[in-house]
């Protein structure tokens, strides 16, 4: 059965930074990254437990800096900059990363994911 993830949680043990209302607002997508990198894994013992919860909150933050689109690069009204630095990754991209460092060396990791 998957944890919960509280905002008490991120900002107490995972020591996040981003208000409760930033949180909760990229919680359900960094949840349902975390269930498609695992799938159709789910977390059993402590230690899994706590990868999971680490997992989401490394999503949350992801998301919450550069969303789901692509990473690098600003825009100002209509004009628009964009870095060609980062060869097209994307916050998806980059979440799927972190998933990826918090879950290694846990069943939980779908190998397809990476």
């Amino acid at each position: 059965m998957r944890p919960d993830v509280t905002y008490e949680f991120y900002a107490e043990k995972f020591g996040g930074d981003l208000s409760e209302e930033a949180f909760a607002a990229n919680l359900p997508l960094a949840e349902a990254h975390t269930v498609w990198a695992c799938w159709p894994h789910e977390p059993r013992t402590c230690d899994e437990r706590r990868a999971w919860m680490r997992a989401v909150c490394r999503c949350v933050d992801v998301f919450a800096e550069y969303g789901t689109g692509s990473v690098g690069g600003f825009s100002i009204g209509e004009y628009k900059v964009t870095s060609y630095e980062n060869k097209g990754t994307t916050g998806t991209e980059l979440a799927t990363e972190a998933v990826t460092r918090e879950l290694a060396g846990t069943r939980l990791l779908f190998n397809g994911v990476c």
